[in-house]
């Protein structure tokens, strides 16, 4: 890189819980959208038009300025084979890039030991929320999880036997997935690393000015701190934040709610990257919004359950807007038990990203070769 451009930086967000892809992105002129969906559906007049046959939800108003100023990249059908409709599963499959195992390293937490081989920065990674996903855990790679980051400290306020409980309450939670002596093995090597990186993350609020005002819900606000840690050029190549656990599972009042849940979100992309602009800073940022897998094709009369197929969305300077890959057919015989069928797998999502913007090679990361998309 040269001295003048900055390295390339990605910021994900997470939609914890299943987004419904039908209701997101809005196939308006399918009839068989208005059949299988008689109770939970956007109605055409509100939906804003892509084409004459999709068209985003009406609380996307921010992201849909985005994609018409062709900053925003739509993946269709995104998923993977033998699609699994539980939320810890798919959340697992996605964040290790194993469907076929329990992985034990997370896909980014490799990417984090490529960018960073010798552990020099232990902030090459941030998390901003509760926890620490998968997709960040790896051996030997420190990142820091901050819940707050004007009191960012790791575990601070509680006496040590306290601090023990916590950390072994961590280790059970994840032992019956990959082994308890991966996680200790795990917290041993990085829970000290951490507690160098929380010095140096408290500086970035105090170098932090814009006249961006973020909303006050913690998507907002968690894009808002990414904001400040991008800002103060701390060499964070990574950073990741998650809406609010299982929010956006929405089984039950889903109308009300996914509007909701869109506009906060919504926003909050668009806050950011203008806060981003404001301070020439938007050119290294590309961001990723995912979720663990669609709904159910057809509603179940307040909401919607769990099912397969979904989309995706990358938005920043250097993507080529637009839709990638085909929307999935919702003809009866076309549908996987009742739900979408892939036709882009995410490991190609991911591959993209990591050799083209990354710039790392991606098949040990995600473990094959995938087709890539031009997004970048």
């Amino acid at each position: 890189m040269t001295s003048n451009k900055r390295d390339p930086v990605l910021v994900v967000l997470q939609l914890s819980g299943g987004n419904d892809a039908l209701n997101t992105v809005v196939p308006y002129g399918d009839p068989n959208y208005t059949d299988n969906r008689p109770a939970v559906r956007v109605p055409e007049d509100q939906v804003l038009q892509i084409d004459d046959y999709i068209g985003l939800h009406p609380s996307m108003g921010p992201l849909k300025e985005l994609y018409d100023q062709g900053k925003m990249a739509i993946v269709q059908g995104i998923g993977y084979p033998n699609p699994n409709r539980s939320h810890f599963r798919s959340m697992d499959i996605w964040h290790t890039c194993e469907p076929d195992k329990i992985g034990t390293e997370g896909w980014m937490g490799r990417a984090i030991r490529e960018l960073d081989a010798k552990a020099e920065n232990v902030l090459t990674g941030v998390n901003f929320g509760r926890g620490l996903p998968r997709a960040l855990a790896a051996p030997e790679v420190p990142v820091a999880s901050v819940g707050n980051l004007e009191t960012y400290g790791v575990l601070t306020g509680i006496n040590d036997d306290q601090r023990g409980e916590a950390l072994d309450i961590f280790a059970r939670m994840y032992s019956p997935a990959i082994g308890r002596s991966t996680v200790t093995d795990y917290l041993s090597r990085t829970g000290t690393d951490a507690l160098y990186g929380a010095d140096t993350l408290s500086t970035a609020p105090e170098k932090y000015s814009s006249t961006v005002e973020y909303g006050n819900n913690s998507v907002a606000q968690y894009m808002r701190n990414i904001a400040q840690v991008h800002l103060a050029e701390l060499g964070t190549r990574v950073l990741y934040t998650t809406a609010p656990y299982n929010s956006f599972d929405t089984h039950a009042g889903q109308l009300t709610a996914h509007s909701n849940l869109w506009s906060g979100a919504s926003n909050a992309v668009r806050d950011f990257y203008q806060d981003l602009k404001e301070h020439n800073a938007s050119d290294s940022v590309v961001i990723l919004i995912f979720t663990e897998f669609g709904r159910r094709v057809h509603d179940n009369g307040s909401g919607t359950d769990h099912g397969s197929g979904g989309m995706a969305f990358v938005v920043g300077d250097a993507v080529k807007g637009g839709l990638y890959g085909e929307y999935p057919s919702l003809a009866s015989d076309k549908l996987l038990e009742g739900d979408l069928q892939f036709n882009n797998d995410f490991r190609g999502l991911y591959s993209t990203i990591l050799e083209r913007w990354m710039g790392l090679d991606a098949q040990p990361i995600v473990g094959g070769a995938f087709e890539q998309m031009d997004f970048l």
